[in-house]
């Protein structure tokens, strides 16, 4: 009798576990923001705009903050411990990483940053897991596949659309049958735009699922991997709770 209460209870803690994964968030991590303190680096900050963690945590996923680490191990950690990765905006690449001298306009990101991620998405790409690039990460992403980026949309395209500025909004075409236009269950959108800078030439194992009007790449999805996409605009800032929740949800339910 001990032994048939003793396999019951067994089961039933087993089954608990398997209830409790099965249900349990997906861990994604958010890279962050470096904020350099030139008096002294240990008052510098590592931060996260919160509209991310919002988007994340309403979606059904855990966000995990990562901070600048400079060291391979814990990068590598990190690959180990979540489930998918958010790539978020900031200051512009150095465009030495691209081969190109930098223009005028080119505000860099702080080295910490720089060294963090240029490590940190070839490392993740390598994976196949889930990613979600937003405006820099876009960017991001595209240099560190061998892509380069056009430095400043004003300079260099004539006829350009408005893409930075406050409360800048504008229009995108969707490549129909995309990843993307799945997901909104369109082929066009209406975004929250603000970058002065964007895709020139396309980096390996990309490929574009979406243009505004002046031309300017807005999207890119990942050719070689389940789920892998990248979008120039801001969704976590849209009034369009629906058009955030469509994009987020969807790199949580692939960590799935």
């Amino acid at each position: 009798m001990k032994k048939l209460l003793i396999v019951v209870l067994l089961a039933i803690v087993v089954l608990a576990g398997c209830q409790e994964s099965s249900t349990q968030r997906p861990l994604i991590g958010i890279t962050s923001i470096y904020q350099v303190n030139k008096d002294n680096d240990l008052y510098s900050l590592t931060s996260v705009p919160f509209s991310y963690v919002c988007a994340i945590t309403e979606s059904g996923g855990t966000p995990i903050i990562l901070p600048t680490v400079d060291n391979d191990t814990m990068i590598a950690q990190y690959i180990d411990a979540i489930d998918g990765l958010l790539l978020i905006g900031g200051y512009d690449i150095p465009p030495a990483a691209y081969g190109q001298q930098p223009h005028e306009t080119v505000a860099v990101m702080p080295n910490q940053r720089f060294d963090f991620e240029s490590r940190l998405i070839p490392a993740w790409l390598k994976t196949g897991k889930p990613t979600l690039g937003i405006c820099l990460g876009m960017q991001f992403t595209n240099v560190a596949s061998g892509g380069t980026l056009i430095q400043d949309i004003p300079t260099y395209i004539a006829g350009h659309d408005t893409h930075r500025g406050k409360n800048v909004h504008h229009k995108v075409d969707i490549v129909k049958g995309c990843k993307l236009a799945e997901i909104l269950g369109s082929d066009k959108a209406f975004v929250y735009s603000n970058h002065h800078q964007a895709v020139d030439k396309l980096g390996n194992d990309l490929t574009v699922t979406a243009h505004s009007g002046d031309g300017v790449i807005e999207a890119l999805e990942r050719t070689d991997g389940p789920f892998g996409l990248f979008v120039q605009w801001h969704p976590e800032l849209m009034a369009d709770i629906k058009h955030r929740d469509a994009i987020y949800s969807a790199l949580v339910q692939a960590c799935k």
